[in-house]
């Protein structure tokens, strides 16, 4: 039991640091929702939305588009979709939004679907601004002019907006707020958004880019095998021209419902030991510390009860209660109760296996995969 509760000792003092320290990784600070309603002219802002088999969210996405404000265009790559992705979008073409559908090239070798897809569609754009869109992201009045005041206010070269999952489904609830949970410890937004520091990270749903820097870095060939593109983008970013700028919004939706656990495992198990770097050894130690700070206290509650141990019980549940006051900002922005919060040990315990999936299927030979396109090892750590 004294290994046990040595165990459960760390994970107290590692989460009373996450709590206490002046960078406050676990907390959401870094927030931008738009203004009220006002017009707006977006005549210096493209934005380009790659899009593959994205017929039943791609109307949505327009038609947000078109409540942004005036002047503003948006070029879609439909790459090589197998449904009716190019009749969608021009369908939500109309008089208050000009669209126009690129059909995408088949995809080379050596590049990632998504990036392919917008270095085509790149070539379109002529504006000063760029804003790099998923199709399945739904933008509240007002996003796009806020974005803009976002980089003019600090003379970013790079602003994104984290995109709020869906959170409906059992499953949902259970792994979308831990996604961002970790997402938030992974690449802390504090030092993201710090021009001295070497963190970069954007998320990939909603970045709007300044277009000569993106240009200037050598467009999306530069990371054109990158399957955590967002990240690479924003780090590529950074190194030309800081400072970047990443924050979490209501008003910045994800349509993409993960209903069911194996939706969920597998976009996460696509790119997971990329995370990683297809290093067995940081799999070895990332596998030991989520253990220790996020399964160990439970265990410890769990078997001092059943010992009679009340030290260990009094100790695990400490660390379990920190754990979870770590989470509840996250918890209280997707609107679940605070004692929702305890339920991040479970969610981390399929987040690891997720891991542990991802490296098995990269060591027995097998390419990433991600709507019906595979990648080859030789890409997979751009």
């Amino acid at each position: 039991m004294s290994l046990a509760l040595a165990g459960c000792a760390f994970a107290l003092l590692a989460w009373l640091c996450v709590l206490v320290a002046p960078l406050k990784p676990h907390r959401v600070r870094e927030r931008l929702e738009p203004a009220a309603d006002s017009p707006a002219d977006l005549g210096g802002v493209t934005v380009l939305i790659p899009a593959r088999d994205e017929a039943p969210l791609i109307g949505r996405t327009l038609a947000a588009l078109a409540r942004q404000g005036r002047g503003l265009t948006v070029v879609v790559v439909d790459d090589q979709s197998s449904d009716d992705t190019r009749g969608a979008a021009m369908r939500a073409a109309g008089a208050d939004l000009a669209v126009r559908v690129v059909d995408g090239a088949p995809l080379p070798a050596g590049w990632a679907g998504k990036l392919w897809a917008l270095e085509q569609g790149l070539a379109a754009v002529e504006r000063p601004h760029v804003l790099l869109l998923d199709a399945d992201i739904e933008l509240a009045p007002g996003v796009v002019p806020a974005l803009l005041a976002k980089l003019r206010e600090h003379d970013a070269t790079l602003v994104s907006l984290m995109a709020e999952l869906r959170c409906e489904t059992f499953w949902e609830r259970l792994l979308s707020p831990a996604f961002v949970f970790f997402f938030k410890l992974l690449y802390p937004f504090a030092w993201s958004n710090d021009a001295t520091k070497r963190t970069a990270a954007a998320a990939g749903g909603c970045m709007l880019v300044r277009t000569a820097a993106l240009r200037e870095i050598g467009g999306f060939a530069a990371i054109r095998g990158a399957l955590i593109d967002d990240c690479t983008l924003a780090a590529a970013l950074k190194r030309y021209r800081p400072p970047i700028w990443l924050g979490m919004s209501h008003s910045v939706r994800s349509l993409r419902a993960y209903d069911t656990l194996g939706d969920f495992w597998g976009m996460v198990a696509r790119s997971a030991f990329t995370q990683l770097r297809y290093s067995t050894g940081l799999l070895l130690v990332a596998t030991v510390l989520m253990f220790l700070t996020l399964l160990a206290p439970v265990a410890g509650v769990a078997a001092g009860a059943v010992a009679g141990e009340p030290w260990l019980v009094l100790v695990a549940g400490a660390a379990w209660l920190c754990l979870g006051a770590a989470y509840v900002p996250v918890v209280a922005f997707y609107r679940l109760p605070a004692p929702w919060a305890l339920t991040l040990p479970l969610a981390a315990a399929l987040f690891l296996a997720m891991t542990w999936s991802s490296a098995l299927s990269y060591w027995r030979g097998r390419s990433a995969s991600w709507k019906a396109r595979d990648y080859g090892r030789s890409m997979q750590g751009g």
